[in-house]
């Protein structure tokens, strides 16, 4: 292909042009040549490679430098970073390179970048010690994982140049790790971002519906702002106030969640669009002018008590601050407003970051506090948590990442922040880890608790303890933060080690006789074989007798087919070697490119019918299970075992029946029941195998099973359903 390189070199320097546009003001005439010396190099190392799209390479990098200075607000040595952060992986420039031109600093932020890009092309088994090591860098310096995130912001912008079925990897990846990530570093905006962006190609027609939508309401929504902020406005203006109002709809991705956790449609989400009131104030009058516009717009308009955050009085311990309420709108419907100071705004739409540029007059640093102790929180998890697979390692890290929170005070009337459904116990670890394992009650406002008391905002606690108590295995079924669990999982294993070890040593021996190597991949491949949690398990498994010889050559025998059917999709040249007998009753889907017929079976964590987006699952010791693109899993599975994932596709959908079941809702009245049962018998000829009706209050509710043939005939039914007067909702369970 030919390129007009004249024409590039005048966008690579445009694009520069812009980006520094934003930097020079805020940035030393020192500062500005460093991030020229940056974008030298990267030209240099980037002369000779293109992206996807076709594009120069270095259009990249100077995209997440963008986003890393005016999304994320970070200073000059992480717009150099981000400049830079694929050299290293793409070049002839090495570490020692990067630290002879620019310092320690900048090459080692550039290298922990480097490590997360090859980690992400590696599988499940290598890459559980190196996202160790990206979270343990959270706490060295968290500006290689904000970079990081920029970098994958600008990769999921630029996604439709990838192949669908790597659209779909990088999507789960990215709603699995980075949008918590985002959200626990107070980047709402981005995270906001890319979930939209994940949905859009794991469910893009649930993206689209919801993106329609809006769109159809935009004009409407527009002229509903205008009016609350005409008259907010007036008010506002009475007293002086400097202000901004802006309107703004909800992201697609939190209105599904809504949809999903409410079980309702569309229409039915109340809040889905808020507004936003931001005002100008110095430091010792913030917070009370936030509310006293609070108290000018509860005066114009009914809110609701229940729906009222208030996260300036106390703030997230992310820092976000904002006072939250939803009021009766002009409209007559429920709206959420925003109340924040410029401060506030910014750190909510830039996180941790921003939390440095108001370092003075605001909250004596009461946000960096929180952000650091997070961090020295999660590098001791990690630390006490060296025999967990990937999986469970990401899963108890996250387990905090999205939770509310609750706040409790000690004894001395300190706060402490903790996730919502956090007990005494787990109070008592977050004060001292020997206070938990010592802890045998509390005393909540006064009056003696068990350790399983769950917190509720604004309760005392006072811990009691004992010399004598230990750690209980039941104890683990009531804590919910990271740290009590990993503390309690420690204690409780410390036991095992020796026993471990012996059996780590007798199946060394043992699968050194069945001619298999004792690597990583192979135990974990062993464990998961034999359903076990983790490696320890495995080990303590070989100890105590409870697995010999035997187990590990049906491992081995399985693991011949699990990898014939993984070659056979890797080198589709050697297709001709392999000849399976299928049932004429299985030749309803095929996978991978070739469309081959191959023996499966459907997931049970989710319902799959004729017409349905699906795809393969190889499983260690249950062959290929199919899923339904939606289940609930797909995120996990793709994100964790992208190479054990098939393509699949439908070829005979029309002979296929399958029962499904649906629900149905609305006014009561004579005749309903006939009315459906006439869409579904008549018009639709379609199988009714079980319908339950029940009416109260001049409201029924149903529950139809029914087989149907395709997606096509289902959707029909639907909208045929929908249009019957008096029906409010039809969904499918």
């Amino acid at each position: 292909m030919i390129y007009d390189l004249e024409k590039e070199n005048k966008e690579i320097l445009a694009r520069y042009k812009d980006l520094i546009s934003n930097t020079y003001r805020t940035l030393d005439e020192e500062q500005n040549k460093l991030i020229r010396k940056a974008f030298d190099i990267a030209l240099d190392a980037h002369k000779d490679q293109r992206r996807k799209t076709g594009e120069p390479y270095i259009y990249h990098p100077i995209e997440v430098a963008k986003i890393v200075a005016n999304e994320i607000g970070l200073g000059a040595t992480s717009i150099a970073c981000a400049l830079l952060h694929d050299v290293i992986e793409d070049s002839e420039y090495t570490y020692e390179d990067l630290k002879k031109i620019f310092g320690k600093n900048i090459a080692d932020i550039v290298n922990g970048l480097t490590k997360i890009s090859v980690m992400n092309q590696q599988n499940i088994s290598v890459q559980s010690e190196n996202y160790r090591k990206l979270l343990l860098t959270l706490s060295e310096d968290f500006r290689v994982i904000l970079i990081k995130i920029a970098d994958r912001l600008h990769n999921m912008r630029t996604l439709e140049s990838m192949h669908p079925a790597k659209q779909k990897k990088i999507a789960s990846e990215t709603a699995y790790i980075y949008a918590p990530l985002a959200h626990r570093f107070g980047l709402y905006s981005i995270k906001s971002e890319l979930e939209d962006l994940s949905l859009k190609y794991n469910n893009p027609d649930v993206y689209n519906e919801i993106l329609n939508k809006l769109e159809v309401a935009k004009e409407g929504r527009e002229k509903y702002v205008e009016e609350f902020k005409k008259e907010v406005s007036e008010q506002l203006k009475e007293e002086k106030l400097n202000f901004t109002i802006k309107g703004r709809a909800k992201a697609i991705s939190s209105i599904y969640r809504k949809m999903l956790k409410q079980n309702v449609t569309f229409e039915e989400v109340y809040d889905n669009y808020a507004i936003r009131i931001i005002y100008k104030s110095d430091p010792k009058n913030e917070k009370f002018l936030a509310w006293k516009i609070y108290s000018i717009v509860t005066d114009l308009y009914q809110s609701n008590p229940s729906r009222m955050r208030d996260w300036i009085s106390q703030p997230r311990s992310t820092g976000y601050e904002s006072l939250h309420l939803t009021v009766m709108g002009p409209d007559r419907k429920w709206i959420e407003v925003q109340i924040r100071s410029e401060r506030m705004d910014d750190i909510a739409e830039k996180g941790v970051a921003a939390h440095y540029k108001y370092k003075e007059g605001y909250r004596k640093n009461s946000d960096d506090q929180r952000f650091e102790s997070w961090v020295s929180e999660i590098r001791e998890v990690l630390e006490q948590q060296q025999n967990l697979s990937t999986s469970e390692l990401l899963d108890n890290i996250k387990l905090n990442l999205y939770s509310k929170e609750v706040f409790v005070f000690t004894p001395k009337g300190e706060i402490k922040i903790l996730p919502i459904g956090a007990t005494a116990l787990d109070f008592a670890f977050s004060v001292h880890t020997d206070l938990g394992m010592k802890c045998l009650g509390a005393k909540i406002n006064g009056k003696l608790v068990p350790i399983s008391y769950v917190l509720q905002n604004g309760d005392q606690i006072d811990i009691l303890s004992s010399q004598n108590q230990k750690p209980k295995a039941d104890w683990l079924e009531f804590v919910v933060t990271s740290k009590a669990k990993s503390k309690i999982k420690n204690i409780l294993n410390s036991e095992k080690n020796q026993n471990t070890a012996e059996g780590k040593e007798i199946l060394q021996r043992k699968m050194r006789h069945a001619k298999l190597n004792f690597s990583e991949e192979e135990v974990n491949g062993l464990q998961k074989f034999l359903n076990l949690k983790t490696s320890q398990d495995l080990f303590l498994g070989f100890q105590n007798g409870t697995f010999d010889i035997s187990d590990i050559k049906r491992y081995s025998d399985k693991k011949g087919i699990l990898s014939n059917l993984l070659n056979r999709f890797r080198k589709s040249s050697n297709k001709e070697e392999y000849v399976e007998k299928i049932d004429s009753n299985l030749d309803m889907i095929v996978f991978g490119k070739d469309e081959e017929k191959l023996n499966y079976t459907f997931a049970k964590c989710c319902t799959v019918i004729p017409g349905d987006k699906i795809f393969g699952f190889i499983t260690i010791s249950d062959g290929i299970k199919v899923h339904n693109d939606n289940c609930p899993n797909a995120i996990n599975l793709r994100a964790n075992y992208d190479y054990r994932v098939l393509q699949a596709k439908w070829v005979n959908a029309e002979s296929f029946k399958n029962r499904i079941k649906i629900e149905i809702e609305g006014l009561d009245r004579i005749g309903m029941i006939n009315d459906i049962t006439a869409v579904i018998s008549n018009n639709m000829s379609m199988d009714m195998k079980s319908m339950s009706i029940a009416s109260n209050d001049g409201i029924f509710t149903g529950n139809i099973n029914l087989e149907v043939k395709n997606k096509s005939q289902l959707e029909e039914t639907f909208k045929q359903l929908k249009a019957i007067n008096g029906v409010s909702k039809v969904k499918r369970v």
